[in-house]
């Protein structure tokens, strides 16, 4: 073992993953046209499982070139999070119509449909996917049998447990909460979603601060975290909570309240409601 990181074994690395990447968009993309009939929101179970493939890829390819138990800590943590969020999804989606955000943009798709999904949908989400990815791959190389080493690797740890709790039980508190005819049209303000109006997406970006610890080994680790800061973005200003709630204060009555006495992401207590004198 040398304490020098292994530049060379990680830039063949990232390319690997950028072509594991392609390779799986464009099965995403066949499956989609040839056996789910043009369906293209399977993409979002494929999410997940994305993420799953690039560890497993990188823990072969990193062999030799890193902590072998960190390499497989990483991975296994990875797996955890990425198969119950693609079983989550699939799960939540079967049997449902495809999701309007992919029926109305194939609408207005300019030429052959299916090769605008391929550029629009599968490309745009395999190219975030990737750069997401780097404090994956980044923790798998390296070697830092250090007290340092160790304290990230435990904190990674912590801070990735929290986030895959307030994801898993977020989760499974709202399907509770929908399956419930007697709810239908209320707000679920109950559980974890008294503290956030969304423990799903901050559990989301904890388990990523947590993958993005594990990175923090050697300085180089730091590049890592631009994946992290680009999912957090996205979950808080792009496709996650900012989007979710465009109008659903008035899709949904007592929705503006709720906003009022609950965080926007971050969990705390909720707020006291304004009394009128």
């Amino acid at each position: 073992m040398t304490s020098a990181f292994p530049w060379s074994a990680l830039l063949t690395n990232l390319w690997v993953t950028l072509v594991a990447v392609l390779v799986l968009m464009a099965v995403a993309l066949a499956v989609a046209v040839w056996v789910r009939g043009g369906r293209h929101d399977g993409i979002d179970v494929v999410w997940g499982l994305g993420f799953v493939v690039i560890a497993v890829v990188t823990l072969v390819t990193a062999a030799g070139d890193g902590d072998a138990w960190r390499q497989y800590l990483v991975t296994a943590l990875v797996a955890v999070w990425g198969l119950r969020l693609g079983w989550h999804i699939e799960r939540r989606n079967r049997g449902k119509p495809e999701d309007q955000r992919y029926v109305d943009m194939l609408a207005r798709a300019p030429g052959n449909p299916t090769w605008y999904a391929f550029r629009k949908v599968y490309l745009t989400q395999g190219a975030v996917m990737w750069v997401v990815s780097l404090p994956v791959q980044f923790a798998q190389y390296g070697y830092a049998s250090t007290v340092w080493g160790v304290l990230t690797a435990v904190l990674g740890v912590l801070v990735w447990a929290v986030g895959f709790t307030f994801e898993t039980v977020g989760d499974a508190q709202l399907a509770r909460f929908v399956a419930d005819p007697a709810n239908k049209g209320q707000v679920m303000d109950r559980g974890l979603w008294r503290y956030t109006r969304h423990p799903n997406y901050f559990g989301d970006a904890a388990v990523w601060w947590g993958l993005g610890a594990l990175a923090l080994h050697h300085v180089a680790g730091l590049i890592g975290l631009v994946g992290v800061a680009l999912i957090t973005l996205n979950l808080v200003r792009g496709t996650g909570a900012a989007l979710l709630e465009r109008g659903m204060e008035k899709r949904r009555p007592g929705y503006a309240d709720y906003v009022r006495r609950t965080s926007g992401f971050f969990p705390l207590p909720p707020r006291k409601a304004a009394t009128s004198a």
